[in-house]
């Protein structure tokens, strides 16, 4: 699964699908070229919700990912295809930076049965200035997704040298998770890469992400990773209870796996949040492109 989701059924193949643009203008994009697009793929034409579903089904995914731009603005089309997914036992996942009015959020989160949202940052300035967004909205939908929905929670942020990246500010924003959320909440910290209209800055050290993870734990959160970079300490999930080392990642590629599908530690017995699974054979960093056929 090629997707910062590390506490829902890892390890599993997931079909990744999406559309163009954006309701954000983050000048940073990782994917500006599919977000900023004005031009809608012919192949959309042949991307049915039933269709959609079916082709999951056909290569062996556990869940549908609406991914690569925002799916809130393409909410009904996502709700539509999640409802055909779940009439074939897959499960949907959302990747998304969380800013959507709550009226649509309900009917968009009752159908999703995990998501990821970026946290772009802690400070209603960066959103401002570099999304052309704010931050509140964006903590009112965490909020909400945690506390009112089944929907699985984890949560990204990117760090930016320079503009995110700052002890006080991962404190702040580690401490209103651990506050707000709870210590159980995955959070991701991943490096950012120079791209869009922010190619002058340079990529994220290892060692600021390393320095992030750090102050994270030390703010009581169980579960906190390093992506985007090589370094297995920051991509394996160890056990809050007695510290044993049970999924350890590399980047994507899962390693070693000493979780039971109950999701109970082997070693002590402490219950990990999250969804788990029996544990075959990984997916891990494979892309195998699915191309949708009109009939």
């Amino acid at each position: 699964m090629r997707k910062p989701l590390n506490h829902f059924f890892p390890g599993s193949a997931i079909l990744s699908f999406g559309t163009a643009g954006c309701n954000l203008a983050c000048k940073f994009c990782q994917n500006w070229d599919i977000s900023k697009s004005r031009d809608m793929d012919r192949l959309l034409d042949a991307a049915s919700p039933d269709g959609i579903a079916a082709a999951a089904l056909a290569y062996g995914a556990q869940s549908v990912a609406f991914t690569y731009n925002d799916p809130v603005i393409f909410a009904e089309y996502a709700i539509d295809t999640a409802i055909a997914c779940h009439e074939r036992g897959i499960k949907t996942v959302a990747v998304t930076a969380g800013y959507i009015h709550p009226a649509p959020a309900r009917e968009f989160y009752a159908v999703m049965d995990a998501a990821n949202v970026d946290l772009k940052a802690f400070t209603d300035d960066f959103y401002f200035k570099l999304c052309a967004g704010h931050l509140q909205p964006v903590l009112d939908i965490l909020s909400y997704i945690h506390h009112e929905t089944t929907c699985w929670l984890e949560i990204t942020t990117l760090l930016i040298p320079g503009k995110n990246d700052s002890p006080a500010e991962i404190k702040a924003l580690a401490a209103w998770v651990a506050r707000e959320l709870g210590a159980d909440v995955p959070l991701h910290f991943t490096a950012f890469h120079p791209d869009w209209k922010m190619d002058d800055l340079p990529p994220t050290p290892s060692s600021t992400l390393t320095q992030a993870r750090r102050i994270a734990l030390d703010a009581g959160l169980h579960y906190v990773y390093t992506g985007n970079v090589h370094d297995t300490e920051g991509g394996t999930t160890f056990c809050p209870g007695c510290q044993a080392a049970l999924i350890e990642r590399d980047w994507y590629n899962i390693r070693h796996y000493d979780l039971p599908a109950d999701g109970r530690c082997p070693h002590c017995g402490t219950r990990l949040a999250g969804h788990f699974a029996r544990f075959g054979k990984p997916f891990g960093p494979r892309r195998v492109p699915v191309r949708l056929v009109r009939r």
